[in-house]
């Protein structure tokens, strides 16, 4: 199984915690996970087509799972959006299974993996940067556990 970096899984957070800063209601960390996916969708869409951003989130996704099994019901729709959502990955500290609540920044660590790998660092920097323009894109890296 792959798992995504430390860098990597540090800029999901960081993407969901400008998406929640942005979001002034009081929603759940992966809510806000959920608008950094539907936020990629658009972008991604014209690079790759629906199609091609579905398959890359529907693979996130079952990284995800493999890692954070509350995280099972969430399924990737004909759309390329995200559901079944509630209550996966929410709860703040580790359960039985010791997912510790990270279900939605797992998704977004995955993708911007994927991402890398795929399109490469500077292309997923540049996409980043693009839809986030006050995210530090530093710490971006593809190597699955930070080893080269």
């Amino acid at each position: 199984m792959s798992t995504a970096s430390p860098n990597t899984r540090a800029l999901a957070r960081r993407l969901i915690a400008i998406e929640a800063a942005r979001d002034e209601s009081s929603g759940a960390a992966t809510v806000w996970a959920v608008q950094v996916c539907d936020r990629f969708r658009v972008p991604l869409a014209r690079l790759v087509g629906v199609a091609g951003y579905r398959s890359l989130l529907s693979r996130a996704v079952a990284l995800a799972k493999a890692e954070v099994t509350s995280l099972s019901p969430v399924q990737v729709r004909q759309d390329g959006s995200l559901e079944g959502f509630s209550g996966a990955g929410l709860s703040p500290t580790p359960g039985p299974d010791g997912d510790g609540g990270d279900g939605g920044a797992a998704i977004v660590a995955h993708l911007l993996g994927l991402l890398v790998t795929f399109i490469g660092e500077p292309l997923t920097r540049q996409l980043v940067c693009d839809v986030w323009p006050d995210a530090a894109t530093d710490e971006i890296d593809g190597r699955a556990g930070g080893q080269p």
